[in-house]
C-alpha cells in the first residue's frame, strides 16, 4: 500500500487519511491529557502528602519536564530508526508510568512516576507532528496541523473537568488513569494504520547532543522551581551553572558534529526560530494559566473539583473554534500577522485574571479569563507549529515536530515554574506580613509559621488545630493566595509583551515570509542532491 496520494491542489495525503489524521490526534491526546489532569488534584494531593507548594508545583511541572527534557533526542531516534515504532513504544511506556503515578506511596514517587510519563509522551508525541509532516504537504498540511494544535490543545484544557469528575467518586490518584482507555484503542490503530518507514533520515543520531539537551532542559526548569523556596540558593545556583554549562556545550557540539542533533544553521532561519519562540510564551500562557486557576477555583472561590474543571470548558471551545480559522488566516494573511492576532486575546486573558480574579469573583470573570486564552491559543498554535515544520526540509521533521513539542512542553514548564515560583514567594511574603502585623505574633512558633507559609493546604490544616483562630488563618491564606497570584499574572503579562513584541520586529511579513519559503526549499532540495 502506498503511504502517499497523488497531488492534488490540496497536495499530497496519505491513504484513509481521516483515519490516520484520527490516530495521530487520539495519541497526541494520550500524551497531553495527563499534561493537566494533575492541576485539578492539587489540593487533593497535598492534603494526602502534607506536600509543600514547590513540591506541588513539581508535581505540576514533572511530566512536562520529562518531556521537553527529551522529545529533541527522541525525534531525532525516531527520524532515525522509525517514527512509527518510537511512537508505540512511547504509548506502551506510558502505561507503567501512569499506574506507578496513581498509586504513588510518597509525594517523590509521585514527581518520579510524572518525569518518567513526561519522557514517554516524549517518544509519542513529537512523532505524531513528523508524521504529519511527512505524509501531508500544501494547505492540506496546514489544516492537518490546525486540527492536531487545536485539538491537543482542548484535550489539555477538558483533562482537568474528567479529573474533576473522578476526585468526586474515587481518590486522587485516579486522575492519572484518563488515559487508560485511550491507550487500549490508540495501540491497534496505530498498528494498522500508520506507515512503518517515510522519509527517515539516514545520519547516526548524536547521541552526545541529545543528553545535553536534556540536561540543559532538566536543570533550568529544576532550577526555576526552587528559585523561591528559602535557602536553597546553592542548588539554584548549582542548577544554574550545570544548565548554563550544557548549553555552551550543546552549541560547541552541533557546530562541530558532522550529524548535529539539531542543527543550528536551520534554527537560525528567523521563521523558525521566531515562531518557536512565540509558541513557547502563547502555550505557556495556557498551561500557566490552568495550573494557578485550578488552585485558584479551589483554594479562594470553594470551587468543588468538578466546577472547577468545568471553569476550563471555555478555552477548550476557543480553541477549537479558532483553530480551523487560524489555518485559513495563515494561508490568506501570513504567520505573522495569525500571531500577532492570537497575542491579543491571550494579552486580555491575563488582564483580566489580575484585575477580577479575587475572592468573590463571579464566574463571567473566569470563563471570560479562559475563553480569552483559548482563543489566543487557536488562533497562535496554528502558525507557530506550521511555522517550525514549514521551514525545514522533510528529512528535519523530527527536529521541527520536537521543537513544536517544546513550545507546549518547555512552554509549560518554564511559565509554570515562573508561575508558581512567583505564587509561593508571593503567598509566602504575605502570610509573613499577615503573622508579623497580627496582635498574636509573638505566640506563633516558628514550626507554626513555617507550616502557615508552607501552602495553603498546610495552612488549612493549622487553621483546624486552632479552630478559635480558624477563620482569620483562613482569610489570611486566601489573601496571600491572591496576592502571590498576581504576581504570577503579572509576569504572564509581561511575557506576552515581550512575545509580541519579538514576532513584530522579528518575524518576516507575507511575501517576505513566502519568499523565504521558497529559498528555504530550493536551498535544502540542493543540499539533498548534493548528498545522493
Amino acid at each position: 500500500m502506498s503511504t502517499t496520494a497523488p497531488a492534488e491542489e490540496t497536495g499530497t495525503a496519505p491513504d484513509r487519511a481521516q483515519a490516520v489524521l484520527l490516530t495521530l490526534i487520539l495519541v497526541a491526546a494520550v500524551a497531553n491529557l495527563p499534561l493537566a489532569v494533575a492541576n485539578v488534584a492539587l489540593p487533593s494531593i497535598g492534603v494526602a502528602f502534607d506536600a509543600s507548594q514547590t513540591q506541588l508545583n513539581m508535581v505540576a511541572v514533572g511530566y512536562s519536564l520529562g518531556l521537553a527534557a527529551s522529545v529533541l533526542w527522541l525525534g531525532a531516534v525516531g527520524d532515525r530508526y522509525g517514527r512509527k515504532q518510537m511512537l508505540l513504544v512511547g504509548v506502551c511506556l506510558s502505561l507503567p508510568a501512569m499506574l506507578a503515578a496513581a498509586w504513588a506511596p510518597s509525594i517523590n514517587i509521585l514527581i518520579l512516576a510524572r518525569i518518567v510519563g513526561g519522557l514517554a509522551a516524549g517518544m509519542a508525541y513529537p512523532t505524531t507532528l513528523s508524521l504529519i509532516t511527512a505524509l501531508w504537504s500544501g494547505p492540506g498540511r496546514t489544516k492537518s496541523i490546525a486540527l492536531w494544535s487545536a485539538l491537543g490543545g482542548a484535550v489539555s484544557a477538558i483533562g482537568p473537568l474528567v479529573a474533576g469528575v473522578l476526585l468526586e467518586h474515587f481518590w486522587w490518584g485516579s486522575v492519572f488513569l484518563v488515559t487508560l482507555p485511550l491507550i487500549v484503542i490508540a495501540i491497534p490503530l496505530a498498528i494498522k494504520l500508520l506507515p512503518s518507514h517515510v522519509n527517515e533520515a539516514t545520519e547516526p543520531v548524536d547521541n552526545l547532543g541529545g543528553i545535553l539537551s536534556a540536561l540543559l532542559v532538566g536543570a533550568t526548569i529544576v532550577a526555576i522551581n526552587f528559585a523561591a523556596v528559602p535557602n536553597s540558593g546553592t542548588i539554584v545556583l548549582s542548577l544554574g551553572i550545570i544548565a548554563v554549562a550544557a548549553l555552551i556545550a550543546f552549541v560547541i557540539r552541533q557546530r562541530r558534529t558532522k550529524f548535529p542533533l539539531y542543527d543550528l544553521k536551520v534554527a537560525a532561519r528567523p521563521i523558525f526560530w521566531v515562531a518557536a519562540v512565540a509558541g513557547i510564551i502563547v502555550f505557556g500562557s495556557l498551561m500557566g494559566a490552568m495550573f494557578i486557576g485550578q488552585q485558584f477555583l479551589q483554594n479562594v472561590l470553594q470551587y468543588s473539583t468538578v466546577q472547577a474543571g468545568l471553569a476550563i470548558l471555555p478555552a477548550a471551545v476557543c480553541m477549537v473554534i479558532a483553530a480551523p480559522r487560524s489555518a485559513k488566516l495563515v494561508e490568506a494573511r501570513g504567520a505573522r500577522f495569525t500571531l500577532l492576532l492570537g497575542y491579543v486575546p491571550v494579552l486580555l486573558g491575563f488582564v483580566t485574571m489580575l484585575l477580577t480574579w479575587k475572592e468573590g469573583a463571579n464566574y463571567f470573570w473566569v470563563g471570560l479569563g479562559y475563553a480569552l486564552v483559548g482563543l489566543g491559543v487557536g488562533l497562535a498554535g496554528t502558525p507557530a507549529s506550521h511555522s517550525l515544520t514549514g521551514s525545514v526540509p522533510v528529512s528535519r521533521a523530527g527536529m521541527a515536530s520536537g521543537t513544536a513539542d517544546l513550545q507546549r512542553d518547555l512552554g509549560g514548564a518554564i511559565m509554570q515554574s515562573i508561575l508558581g515560583a512567583l505564587l509561593t514567594a508571593g503567598y509566602a511574603a504575605s502570610v509573613t506580613k499577615l503573622i508579623a502585623g497580627s496582635p498574636n505574633a509573638d505566640q506563633v512558633t516558628s514550626s507554626t509559621q513555617s507550616a502557615l507559609t508552607k501552602s495553603f493546604d498546610s495552612a488549612a490544616a493549622v487553621a483546624k488545630q486552632y479552630p478559635q483562630y480558624s477563620d482569620a488563618i483562613i482569610q489570611g491564606a486566601k489573601d496571600s493566595f491572591t496576592q502571590g497570584q498576581d504576581w504570577a499574572y503579572l509576569a504572564g503579562i509581561i511575557a506576552v509583551l515581550i512575545g509580541a513584541a519579538l514576532v513584530a520586529w522579528k518575524f518576516p511579513k507575507g511575501d517576505d515570509e513566502k519568499r523565504l519559503l521558497a529559498e528555504y526549499r530550493a536551498q535544502d532540495e540542493a543540499a539533498a542532491a548534493a548528498t545522493a
